[in-house]
């Protein structure tokens, strides 16, 4: 496999996964890790780095939800878009670093772009989780869990 393919599709899923499209990148990230073919700092920066530009469009998305929660392709319900809206007004910005978690983590980068977030702000709390998230997963294809 070329560095291309690797790093091009690690980055590729880690972005798909961000988004709120269905998408798997740990299991890409821990098959090139656990190959010990490409580097670790490489492969941990690509992926988070394609995680955390996938949740920027998603907080993009949210932005301008109010716009766009009626049309038909858009991918949240307005019921789901507001109860994300609900958990963030609860718990606040601290709450995007859950925002690696399946399931929630993804209405929850919407959530901040609808609820207008700082986006620098947005940026160091979805990079610390989603970094966080990926170290995890070295950690455990390493033994180290």
């Amino acid at each position: 496999m070329s560095a291309l393919a690797a790093y091009g599709g690690l980055f590729l899923s880690a972005f798909v996964a961000a988004t709120l499209l269905p998408a798997q990148s740990e299991l890409v990230l821990a098959a090139l890790l656990a190959s010990q073919e490409w580097s670790a700092v490489w492969l941990l920066f690509v992926v988070s780095l394609g995680n955390v530009l996938g949740a920027l469009v998603n907080y993009a998305l949210g932005r301008g939800a109010n716009a766009l929660r009626d049309k038909r392709w858009f991918p949240l319900s307005g019921a789901a878009l507001a109860r994300a809206e609900g958990w963030y007004r609860r718990y606040g910005r601290y709450s995007l670093l859950v925002s690696w978690a399946p399931i929630v983590g993804d209405p929850l980068t919407l959530a901040a772009g609808a609820m207008r977030e700082n986006i620098w702000v947005f940026l160091g709390l979805v990079t610390l989780a989603k970094t966080g998230r990926y170290l995890g997963v070295a950690a455990v294809v390493w033994g180290w869990l």
